[in-house]
């Protein structure tokens, strides 16, 4: 921010730009929250808080590979070429001509050549030039300071594709890891049925049950293996899309489990919303506020004349031989001045449309602002809710298994119909499935906080 405030101010005095003052938006001083409080600092490195070295591996590459990180490179090469012919056009430019002719002319034109003088003339010029316009109005200088904040919103604009970018990753990733872990639940469930399945076949054939109990086992084990046949389509899925994200199509990543991830620390209560100054899309936005602010010295300044200096030097000589000689040296000196007088009010509207777009930037950073706070408002609620469901999801879990062991036993010793071992089956599994859903939920919504705050956070000074 004090970046863009301290270019705002370049050549403040010297153009007819409106003073920058960066805008003030009414936001609460603290974001909503009641998670518990800390002081641990989280650096903008946040994917590496989940100690995991394929992520960091996948981020890495994610940052070095993928085509919109490169895409946003090559346009602040753009931004940088175009500040520098910017900053270029206050200087003098100078040009160096040399040329060798020879013509022939007519003998017979009216009045005829002078007795003696050759129809045949050769003739040899060298000269440098340069011209230079006076800097009255400070068009120039804004221009600069134009393009110099547009230099700055695309580095800002690439910052925020390396942070989404890290984002997506880290998600798609705790996305496969979760599915991961649903396919160990549903080999474990597949594994259970084919238990159960063997145990009807067995009473059934010593009298003690029917067929339909039979088939009922049979089409819950079918049931699933088609469940564990979808999650590994899914699976399959989001490691082509880590694969894309991580510029590396050939990747291969073996399972491993979820719950091996370490959730990353909560922010401190009372996490100031100050913080948004951190982000890089607000950065990106008040820098295209600056750039329009600046456009309106430059359409300001069309209004009034444009002076420049014109100078030439040289020699000039029919022979080689004499072109350095004293005798030969020609220059040049000139002002010009280039006043408007009458055009219909076409400058007038191209302010008017300088200014109409400073009004756009400006309600395009308020918004920015705006939007900032509500996605870490968003995201603070979502982690501490995800965190309090874990807790009723691991006692829902907890009770399952214990249902489903004894409708197991109940089964077995002729006390309960199969359909009591079918529904606790059913209800295990799902209680299995949607622990394992929570977790890769808490996952995802930490860092949905992390791309909130603009990569982590810092404690507030004491």
């Amino acid at each position: 921010m004090k970046r863009l405030a301290l270019l705002a101010l370049v050549a403040g005095c010297t153009s007819l730009a409106p003073e920058y003052r960066q805008p003030e938006v009414d936001l609460p001083e603290d974001y909503p929250s009641s998670l518990s409080d800390s002081s641990l600092a989280i650096p903008l490195d946040w994917w590496k808080l989940y100690n995991d070295p394929a992520l960091d591996e996948l981020v890495a590459s994610a940052q070095e590979r993928n085509a919109d990180i490169r895409l946003a490179a090559a346009r602040v090469q753009e931004a940088l070429g175009l500040a520098r012919e910017a900053g270029a056009a206050r200087y003098p430019e100078v040009n160096v001509v040399a040329s060798a002719t020879r013509t022939r002319v007519s003998g017979e034109v009216v009045p005829a050549p002078a007795p003696g003088v050759p129809l045949e003339r050769e003739l040899y010029p060298l000269s440098a030039s340069t011209s230079f316009e006076l800097d009255f109005w400070g068009r120039l200088a804004s221009a600069g300071e134009a393009a110099q904040a547009n230099l700055l919103a695309s580095r800002h604009s690439r910052d925020v594709v390396a942070l989404a970018l890290a984002g997506s990753t880290a998600q798609a990733y705790f996305t496969l890891r979760a599915l991961d872990a649903q396919l160990a639940v549903l080999d474990q469930t597949i594994a259970l049925r084919r238990e159960s399945l063997s145990i009807a076949r067995t009473r059934a054939d010593a009298g003690l049950a029917s067929e339909l109990d039979v088939h009922q086992a049979q089409g819950a084990l079918s049931d699933a293996l088609a469940q564990r046949r979808e999650v590994a389509r899914q699976r399959s899925l989001a490691e082509r899309l880590l694969a894309q994200l991580a510029g590396r199509l050939d990747l291969k990543l073996v399972p491993a489990d979820l719950f091996a991830l370490p959730l990353p620390p909560l922010p401190p209560a009372g996490l100031p919303s100050e913080l948004l100054a951190r982000r890089p899309d607000i950065q990106s936005s008040e820098a295209a506020l600056i750039a329009a602010n600046a456009q309106i010295g430059v359409a300001r300044a069309a209004l009034f004349p444009t002076i420049s200096l014109t100078a030439s030097v040289g020699a000039q000589s029919a022979e080689l031989s004499e072109l350095l000689s004293n005798s030969a040296a020609v220059w040049s000196l000139g002002l010009n001045a280039l006043a408007p007088i009458f055009d219909a009010g076409r400058r007038a509207a191209r302010v008017e449309q300088t200014e109409a777009r400073r009004a756009q930037a400006l309600a395009g950073y308020q918004r920015s602002v705006e939007t900032a706070f509500r996605e870490v408002a968003d995201a603070l609620a979502s982690v501490e809710a995800a965190a309090g469901v874990e807790a009723d999801l691991a006692a829902r879990l907890a009770a399952a298994r214990a249902a489903l062991e004894l409708s197991n036993e109940r089964y077995r010793a002729g006390y309960s119909p199969y359909l009591e071992v079918l529904d606790a089956q059913r209800t295990a599994n799902e209680a299995e499935l949607a622990f394992v859903r929570n977790r890769q939920a808490r996952l995802a919504f930490s860092v949905d906080l992390m791309k909130a705050l603009g990569g982590g956070w810092s404690p507030p000074p004491p």
